[in-house]
């Protein structure tokens, strides 16, 4: 086992989890990722995520995440799994076997700004407008998979 940034540095296939948390207007939940993060830092994307400790669950983990970075706690269900490798300006690989959770609530969140610089909510189509007009606003996964959240929440 290793840390995670160390499967960073060597672009090893490690577990993630992504969480996709949705309120009552089928808005998802977005967060801006804090600056001081090791990568991806002030970027845009899905609404937690991280890494799963040693012997924790995936599901675990997103319950975890959410809690640390959002403030808040809710049922999650897991929707699908995805494997992607994106390379950084700094060196560093993501190269990932993303589980995706999803869940809904209309609470506020309480971010923790070491985690968190902003977050918003947004429609599949206000998404789809950013995106295409400034992709470099936005993390590699979550470019990868908002689709696949949007169409699993909406199929239930």
């Amino acid at each position: 086992m290793m840390d995670k940034l160390e499967a960073h540095q060597k672009g090893l296939l490690h577990r993630a989890i992504s969480v996709f948390l949705f309120n009552s207007e089928g808005k998802l939940l977005l967060q801006q990722r804090a600056k001081n993060k090791y990568h991806s830092g002030g970027l845009w994307t899905n609404t937690a995520c991280s890494h799963p400790y040693p012997g924790e669950s995936t599901l675990q983990a997103a319950i975890r995440r959410l809690k640390e970075e959002m403030g808040l706690e809710t049922n999650l269900t897991k929707a699908f799994q995805f494997t992607y490798r994106a390379e950084f300006t700094n060196g560093l690989i993501e190269h990932e076997l993303d589980h995706v959770y999803v869940g809904s609530s209309d609470i506020d969140p309480d971010p923790d700004r070491e985690e968190v610089m902003d977050f918003t909510y947004l429609s599949l189509e206000e998404i789809e407008n950013k995106l295409n007009s400034t992709p470099e606003l936005f993390t590699e996964w979550f470019k990868l998979c908002y689709k696949y959240a949007f169409h699993y929440y909406n199929q239930k």
